[in-house]
């Protein structure tokens, strides 16, 4: 299937690694341009490297109320268009509901929301017909995830803002999509396996309420942002879609 991304131009956010890095390097290899950013200079310029000619590194944290209006405007500059945003950020500090700091909840909120809000709107902006908006969210948007409280509490209410930005943006021909990841095996879930004293038997234990019986790979969930954020999905918008091996049981 032709995805048709050839000359596409997505920005990326939290590209430097993890599920950003692989769903940018699944859109590069299909012929999309691309903004990656990262929070360090260095790692974003190395990510973009990576990724070909065709990609362009931008040191951005998504808490910048500044970073929004930067970054299209890198976009627009470097390759004159843009077609969507997959905004991605690293997950917010673990912890139960009585453990969670005021600063933690103030930092969470204003990179993995607030950030995402920003982008979000700054990108509907310049978009047209076509475009597309994608959300990496979690799992927990449908079920909270034991010790991940914060996560339990701002992705499920970036998902209504997603749902209600599809609604506002669908008379444009603006789509927007989210991506709901549970036990994707990168970094972050390994030390969320770690938390637990013994990382073997917290995979182990998972694995088994998975069907697929294992965990993801990055590969797998950058596949899949591809295809969402492509013009093959063009009728698909406010979906909020769980990549879990089946892990979600309701339907």
């Amino acid at each position: 299937m032709d995805l048709g991304l050839e000359d596409r131009v997505y920005i990326v956010t939290g590209a430097t690694r993890g599920l950003g890095y692989a769903s940018a390097r699944e859109l590069a290899a299909e012929g999309a341009k691309l903004v990656v950013t990262g929070r360090d200079q260095e790692r974003a310029t190395a990510a973009a490297a990576s990724l070909g000619p065709h990609a362009v590194g931008v040191a951005a944290d998504n808490s910048d109320p500044g970073a929004a209006a930067r970054l299209v405007a890198t976009a627009l500059e470097r390759f004159g268009r843009l077609d969507g945003v997959l905004i991605s950020v690293g997950g917010p500090a673990p912890g139960a509901a009585a453990d969670n700091t005021d600063e933690q909840w103030s930092a969470a909120f204003e990179s993995v929301f607030l950030g995402a809000v920003r982008l979000a709107r700054a990108v509907a902006a310049e978009l047209g017909e076509g475009g597309v908006i994608g959300f990496v969210l979690s799992g927990s948007v449908h079920e909270p995830i034991p010790g991940l409280t914060i996560s339990n509490g701002l992705r499920p209410g970036l998902a209504g803002f997603a749902k209600s930005l599809s609604v506002d943006l669908g008379p444009r021909g603006i789509r927007v999509i989210g991506l709901l990841p549970s036990r994707i095996d990168t970094d972050r879930v390994q030390e969320l396996d770690g938390l637990s004293g013994d990382a073997a038997a917290a995979r182990a234990a998972n694995e088994s309420r998975i069907p697929l019986r294992r965990y993801g790979t990055a590969e797998e969930f950058g596949r899949t942002a591809a295809f969402f954020l492509s013009p093959a999905a063009s009728y698909l918008t406010g979906v909020m879609l769980p990549v879990d091996g089946g892990a979600r049981h309701g339907f």
